[in-house]
């Protein structure tokens, strides 16, 4: 008995180690498709399809991801990559349910674009709670990788930081040294004010005045007559798209630049030049991230954009398209589309892309690079359609982002600061 009971035994250890071993076979090829949630790595682009923003954003940076979905090779990790699209209409309500539908529903893995800050504000507030990835290259407030960071929140484009120190500074060290500011009421104009008051303030010029105005307003006449009134030498617009064309536009009808006061617009993008024209936009100082005629590469790329789009792409374009790269690269290294790994890896890999230069990532989730005070040409000196813009100067990477050291991001480390 006891010697049967000792061979049933022994045969049971190698039937429960071909058991494990089964088991473990089975198991691999489960694993092997949970690398890719859902066999399909699905970005989505939150936009501005109809608003004050569209031009500069809305289709553009639809196309500018399917670019960068194409260059990388249409699949990552032997899995098809998709495009999905949505208009947030500038409504935090609206981005937040769009976002949470992708989330929860739809196993959306990223979302990119996002312009209006107070829409990116909210959408990073969902995210970090779902887990997931957000590629920001349209809004501007720096409280997405300052007080309100996220482990998941990539600051991609530009900051109201980075556009107020490069042009307001540039405006008042050539003689402008009192300022009206004409800001969009929400969050980005408030931030951009804020950011701008401080930059003149720091090179001793003054603020006279100020006032806020609705988004995509229509009647400027009001505020510019505040503005003409208040005697400033400069006046500041702290607006974006559709907004600062319709004000420019309109301080030319009133006569302000006859009159002896000049223009600056603290965020200024190439379809606006566009839509104003260079009559009346010359002259005019901007900071920018990317510009389509710096060299043969952003030539190239820019005129397979214009082919799709009818334009040359804005910065903002440019950004969604090197974010969008980049996250697939960091889905190729990181062996998944786990949010977590993928954001540790895309903080580790280099940025790469024919619109960057010098550039890396933040433990806050900024994006750090070269950008560039630029100048509206003359119409007579320029030679070709979208011709636009003169570079004054490189401004390096460390003038363009709030300082480590100010950070009120958990993510930063004390050390840093």
């Amino acid at each position: 008995m006891l010697r049967s009971r000792a061979l049933q035994a022994h045969w049971r250890i190698p039937r429960m180690r071909r058991i494990a071993c089964v088991l473990l076979l089975l198991a691999q090829p489960v694993a092997a498709r949970a690398q890719v949630s859902g066999d399909v790595v699905k970005i989505g682009v939150l936009t501005d399809m109809a608003g004050v923003t569209a031009d500069i954003t809305g289709k553009g940076s639809v196309v500018a991801a399917e670019m960068a979905v194409t260059e990388i090779g249409g699949a990552v990790l032997g899995k098809p990559i998709q495009i999905v699209s949505a208009d947030h209409q500038h409504k935090a309500d609206v981005g937040t349910a769009i976002a949470r539908r992708w989330f929860d529903v739809e196993d959306v893995d990223a979302i990119v674009d996002v312009p209006n800050s107070g829409v990116a504000l909210a959408v990073q507030s969902l995210a970090r709670e779902k887990k997931r990835i957000v590629l920001y290259s349209g809004p501007g407030t720096t409280a997405l990788t300052n007080e309100q960071c996220s482990p998941y929140g990539f600051h991609w484009t530009y900051d109201t930081y980075a556009v107020s120190h490069g042009t307001a500074s540039a405006v008042v060290k050539a003689g402008g040294g009192t300022w009206f500011i004409l800001a969009s009421d929400y969050a980005f104009g408030h931030q951009l004010q804020q950011d701008a008051t401080s930059v003149i303030a720091a090179l001793g010029g003054k603020v006279l005045g100020s006032a806020r105005h609705p988004l995509n307003t229509s009647d400027f006449s009001s505020f510019l007559l505040s503005a003409q009134s208040s005697g400033a030498k400069v006046i500041g617009l702290a607006n974006a798209g559709n907004d600062t064309v319709n004000a420019m536009r309109q301080a030319g009808e009133f006569g302000l630049v006859q009159g002896g006061q000049s223009l600056a617009a603290l965020i200024l993008f190439l379809q606006d030049v566009h839509a104003l024209g260079l009559r009346d936009a010359q002259g005019t100082y901007l900071t920018t991230a990317s510009y389509w005629d710096m060299n043969e590469a952003t030539r190239a790329w820019s005129k397979a954009f214009f082919a799709k789009t009818g334009m040359m792409p804005s910065m903002l374009h440019a950004g969604v398209y090197g974010a969008v790269r980049h996250y697939l690269k960091a889905v190729a290294s990181a062996g998944t589309d786990d949010a977590g790994r993928v954001a540790t890896t895309m903080r580790t890999i280099p940025v790469e892309d024919v619109f960057s230069e010098d550039a890396s990532i933040r433990e806050d989730g900024r994006v750090t690079r070269t950008m560039y005070l630029v100048r509206v040409k003359k119409p007579s000196d320029s030679k070709y359609p979208w011709d636009y813009f003169d570079i004054v100067r490189k401004i390096p990477p460390e003038k363009t982002v709030w300082p480590l050291a100010e950070s009120k991001c958990p993510l930063v480390k004390a050390s840093s600061r």
